[in-house]
């Protein structure tokens, strides 16, 4: 598994590929030439991060989301421009290293456009040695989690409920999100749905 420890996502010619896999498909927050559907494969997208500042706190922390060891990834690759590679790189050095939860790494991606070409792409792995590292949790405590988890950048189950609709705007499905995201569902309609009738007899 090819892996190329930065500084190179800075010092290196050409344009930088980026490979978002959570709210970066949604919310890239920087300027691109291209965006293409692509595929990382050794990780795996998982709900494996407590977030201790955008979607939660240390007291009440939220879950976000890793590239994980194992499997594949489908995701969303970004070309930009050679020009905008030192700025794009501090910007995402300040998003998602604020905890330094992540290992930022190159990595081999492939893109799913008629060239089917590979490229090395800036990419954000899961740092397993962390305290923030939540490791793999049932569906039932990533609920929980998502449920309580509020930060600087909003609610949680925005997070997953945002991610969950990029993913199927790209045509595919991640079985564990989307079960995750039923159960949100579920939770929104019961906020707005009329109080059960009172059982006299299970008092």
């Amino acid at each position: 598994m090819s892996e190329i420890t930065l500084p190179s996502a800075t010092t290196a010619m050409g344009d930088l590929w980026v490979f978002g896999y959570g709210s970066l498909m949604w919310r890239p927050g920087f300027e691109f030439e291209e965006r293409v559907p692509a595929r990382l494969v050794g990780e795996h997208r998982a709900l494996c991060v407590y977030s201790f500042v955008h979607r939660g706190t240390p007291e009440k922390p939220g879950l976000v989301l890793g590239l994980d060891r194992g499997g594949a990834c489908r995701g969303i690759a970004f070309r930009v421009a050679e020009k905008n590679r030192i700025d794009v790189v501090a910007y995402l050095r300040a998003r998602e290293q604020v905890t330094s939860v992540y290992r930022e790494v190159m990595r081999s991606v492939w893109l799913e456009n008629d060239a089917r070409q590979r490229v090395s792409a800036l990419t954000y792995v899961v740092d397993r040695g962390h305290a923030q590292y939540a490791g793999r949790l049932s569906l039932t405590e990533q609920h929980r989690h998502v449920l309580q988890g509020h930060g600087q950048s909003g609610a949680n189950r925005d997070y997953v409920t945002a991610t969950v609709k990029a993913i199927e705007a790209e045509g595919f499905r991640d079985t564990q999100l989307h079960r995750l995201a039923t159960m949100l569902h579920g939770d929104a309609h019961a906020l707005h749905a009329p109080p059960p009738a009172e059982d006299h007899e299970n008092r």
